[in-house]
């Protein structure tokens, strides 16, 4: 079963947002949205549509069921594996233009369990139980500290 997550960039006061089926959880996309994609590999991933599985890279075009690649040791995915580009579906992404509105689609259309949002070159991150907004990078180290403990 996946952990679901909507991962959105704002653009000003519009937020174009994809839903993304597996590993949603920090350790995983939160980890991998953090290290490897900046505003404008941001960018490039929503601009795909909505997402089966994210990868360190965004990747060419492959067999929608096909086994992706390992990044090194790390376990991540080499690269993002696309509903449009691997499977040929309709390339859908939400355009939403207020924070509230994301979080209306967050919560009630998306079936997400986490939501990470890039706004000004800066990601952050949230969970269905609690839509407050906190720095991905704190919700990583908060993350790594509990699993320490």
């Amino acid at each position: 079963m996946g952990t679901r997550s909507v991962i959105g960039v704002m653009m000003g006061d519009v937020c174009k947002a994809v839903y993304c089926h597996w590993d949603g959880y920090i350790s995983h996309n939160g980890v991998l949205l953090h290290r490897f994609y900046d505003s404008v590999k941001a960018n490039q991933l929503i601009a795909m549509g909505n997402i089966s599985s994210l990868g360190v890279e965004i990747g060419d075009k492959h067999e929608f069921s096909s086994r992706v690649p390992k990044f090194g040791e790390s376990g991540f995915n080499a690269y993002c594996t696309f509903y449009n580009r691997d499977r040929d579906e309709d390339a859908e992404f939400t355009t939403l233009t207020s924070w509230e509105d994301f979080v209306d689609f967050f919560t009630n259309d998306s079936g997400a369990e986490y939501a990470y949002i890039m706004r000004d070159g800066v990601w952050y991150t949230c969970n269905s139980k609690d839509t407050q907004l906190v720095l991905l990078s704190d919700a990583i180290v908060a993350e790594q500290m509990t699993e320490a403990c």
